[in-house]
């Protein structure tokens, strides 16, 4: 029985090995491969590119992508919580209140950084 897990394990590392590159090989013998000089240029609606391919961002947005991300994760949390709050108690509620003060500390402190303004560059 002991050996067997570790078989039924093998042949989930086997397959998840195996399967995409049997896909990727197939899709590479399936697609078609005709290579000109046009189709390894930059295309931009139809146009010729125009300036620098890579341009600098604002970090303000990368900030602001990063709270955005901080938060809808730590709502995720809450979720669970309340569909259990009748098996959890009196604890659960405290706790709950002490990681919901956090993050309106956490928002304060963000707030009052002026992360959350957008202006432009």
């Amino acid at each position: 029985m002991y050996m067997n897990n570790y078989v039924v394990v093998t042949i989930f590392l086997f397959l998840g090995v195996l399967l995409p590159i049997a896909a990727l090989t197939i899709g590479r013998w399936l697609r078609p491969h005709k290579p000109i000089e046009e189709k390894y240029t930059t295309y931009e609606s139809g146009n010729e590119p125009v300036g620098e391919g890579q341009v600098r961002f604002n970090i303000r947005y990368y900030l602001f992508a990063l709270m955005f991300v901080i938060f809808d994760v730590e709502t995720v949390f809450l979720y669970p919580w309340a569909v259990a709050y009748k098996q959890l108690g009196l604890f659960a509620l405290v706790e709950m209140c002490i990681f919901v003060t956090l993050l309106i500390i956490g928002l304060l402190y963000a707030w009052k950084k002026k992360v959350l303004q957008w202006t432009s560059i």
